[in-house]
Parts: C-alpha cells; sequence; structure tokens
C-alpha cells in the first residue's frame, strides 16, 4: 500500500494472526491505530479485500495507523472459522496486540462489521473507541450488536442502496431501534464496485 507497510504476526486465542500495518507518511499528524476487519471468510473474505484496502487507506490518509488482519482459518492466521465468536477474539486480541491504550479506532465491512460490532459492546466502556466505521453491515445474516448510544455521534454506517448481499431495509430495522443514522449510497451494491473513491471520501469526511 506504501513504503511503511509492515506484515506482522501477532499470538491469538487460536494461533498466530497475520496482520499488515500500514502507518501514515512522514509530515501527517499521528491520530491512534485503526483496526480494520475483513468480510465472510468462508466466501473470499480477506485482509486484501479492496473495501477493506480502501477503509486503511482513508485512515492512513487521516493520519491513524491502519491494522488489517487476517481472521482464523485465513491466509497465515492459525484456526478454523467459528461463526463470528473466535473471530471477535481474534479481533481483540489484535488490538491488545497493537494498540493495548490510547486511541482507538474500529471498522468493518460485512461480516467484518458484525464482527466489531460486538467487539465494540465487549470493550465499551472500559475502552473508549474513537472512531467506528461499519460498511455493508451483515445485519440480514447475523445478529449485529447494539452499539452504545454515546458513540452514535462518533460512528459512521454506510451501506449500498442496490446491496444485493445484505438488503439495506436489514440494516435500517437493525438501526432503527437506536436512532442510529445510516449513510445510503444510492445505486451501489455490497462491494461498491466503481465507488470505492466515493467511500473513501466518505469516510475520510466522517474521520475529519
Amino acid at each position: 500500500m506504501n513504503p511503511r507497510t509492515q506484515r506482522l504476526s501477532v499470538a491469538g486465542p487460536g494461533g498466530a494472526i497475520e496482520v499488515v500495518r500500514d502507518d501514515p507518511l512522514d509530515g501527517v499528524a499521528r491520530r491512534g491505530v485503526a483496526v480494520i476487519a475483513h468480510p465472510h471468510p468462508l466466501y473470499g473474505g480477506t485482509l486484501d479485500n479492496k473495501v477493506v484496502q480502501t477503509l486503511a487507506r482513508a485512515f492512513v490518509q487521516a493520519g491513524w495507523s491502519s491494522i488489517r488482519f487476517n481472521f482464523r482459518g485465513v491466509g497465515g492466521t492459525a484456526g478454523e472459522h467459528d461463526q463470528g465468536r473466535g473471530e471477535a477474539l481474534d479481533m481483540e486480541a489484535v488490538i491488545e496486540a497493537v494498540a493495548p491504550d490510547g486511541p482507538l479506532a474500529l471498522a468493518g465491512f460485512s461480516f467484518g462489521a458484525f464482527v466489531t460490532s460486538h467487539v465494540v459492546a465487549k470493550l465499551w466502556p472500559d475502552r473508549s473507541v474513537e472512531r467506528l466505521v461499519l460498511v455493508g453491515t451483515a445485519a440480514s445474516r447475523f445478529t449485529v450488536a447494539t452499539l452504545p448510544p454515546e458513540l452514535h455521534e462518533r460512528t459512521l454506517v454506510i451501506h449500498g442502496e442496490m446491496d444485493e448481499t445484505v438488503p439495506l431495509s436489514s440494516v435500517l430495522d437493525w438501526a432503527r431501534p437506536q436512532t442510529l443514522p445510516v449513510t445510503v449510497v444510492p445505486a451501489v451494491e455490497h462491494f461498491f464496485h466503481g465507488q470505492l473513491p466515493l467511500l473513501k471520501s466518505l469516510v475520510l469526511r466522517h474521520l475529519r
């Protein structure tokens, strides 16, 4: 992604977890660490997913060190798929390893957004989350956690109007009882094909 990209391995509950870290370039004010979760492992989801990379680029440009990681059973990460339970433990282990303290941001795409919601619910209020970004949240296939009301103003939920994988209606059903705003991108499907620059722009606007 940039000359400051590092491939790392951290210890997780199921074994080694493969991690990629991207740091801001010199001259960019450092704001903290952002940990980003990828889409469903059984359907090709990895830390190299284009939406995940777009999120990472946005965070780096805004001054955050970006951490992408592979869930268990993917790439160089040990273990087997665990329906989100073990994956949440993986994400918690990555956070503990790369950002045990200091400003923290979290993000996730699709299945990764579902996992991220549960990590946030577990960490809060003992660990503050400065920014939260959820894209294509898999609310039709999984039970996404309710977000802390205090976090709403720091949260960006983005969904494509024409998402064929996760219907927009399911995300609105999840968000409605929380009075949680959802940013809808017209005529866009799940993977934001052709609209990744717009996705990056929306995330940058939120981070700034």
